[in-house]
């Protein structure tokens, strides 16, 4: 099996890097839409409990896309 980080490893944890850090404050609608991309690509099938923390991601994601692209509902 090969274990070497391609491209997108690389940017996935870069984003994930940030939501860490700063939640999805400093991300702009496009990040969040390619880290829902990557995040949903990646196979955590093998891991019960980051497969279960992918899950709990692209939920607060679709929340955080649903946000900015209806602001008006939440003022």
């Amino acid at each position: 099996m090969d274990y070497r980080l391609n491209d997108e490893d690389k940017e996935r944890i870069k984003l994930l890097s940030e939501v860490t850090k700063n939640k999805f404050k400093n991300l702009t609608l496009e990040q969040i839409v390619r880290l829902q991309e990557l995040l949903e690509k990646k196979d955590y099938s093998h891991e019960k409990k980051a497969n279960k923390s992918k899950k709990k991601l692209l939920s607060q994601i679709n929340v955080e896309i649903y946000k900015r692209n209806d602001s008006d509902i939440w003022k």
